[in-house]
């Protein structure tokens, strides 16, 4: 047994954490891309924000010298993964790994976001 589950723990969501330069152009992207709604902000300007969409959360963080990582930072489940990378597409989004079948049973594709985060996207094959 681990030493957590021996104190009866147990674990909530945890949601991703992404670094923005620009909290409008983040959140304009990820409402009218992918739907999601802003349910929290704060700071003056905004520093931080809460998007949710079904049983997704992102949260944004204002870091205006943001340098994005070169390896995946958030890994999303989605229902329909061929139209996740359509939307992608039509909005100009960078491809890193295009979208294929999985040996481990996930079809699947990376993508970075206009702040350069690299999310992988699949769906269950």
């Amino acid at each position: 047994m681990t030493d957590i589950a021996d104190h009866g723990v147990r674990f909530g969501r945890i949601a991703a954490m992404l670094p923005v330069k620009d909290m409008d152009r983040a959140h304009d992207f990820y409402t009218g891309a992918f739907g999601f709604t802003k349910t929290f902000q704060n700071g003056s300007p905004v520093g931080f924000m809460i998007l949710k969409r079904d049983q997704a959360e992102l949260h944004l963080t204002l870091q205006p010298g943001h340098k994005a990582a070169h390896f995946n930072v958030a890994h999303m489940m989605v229902a329909d993964v061929d139209a996740v990378h359509a939307i992608c597409q039509r909005h100009g989004l960078r491809i890193i790994k295009g979208l294929q079948d999985k040996d481990y049973g996930l079809r699947a594709f990376v993508f970075e976001d206009p702040d350069g985060n690299r999310i992988d996207v699949g769906q269950a094959i």
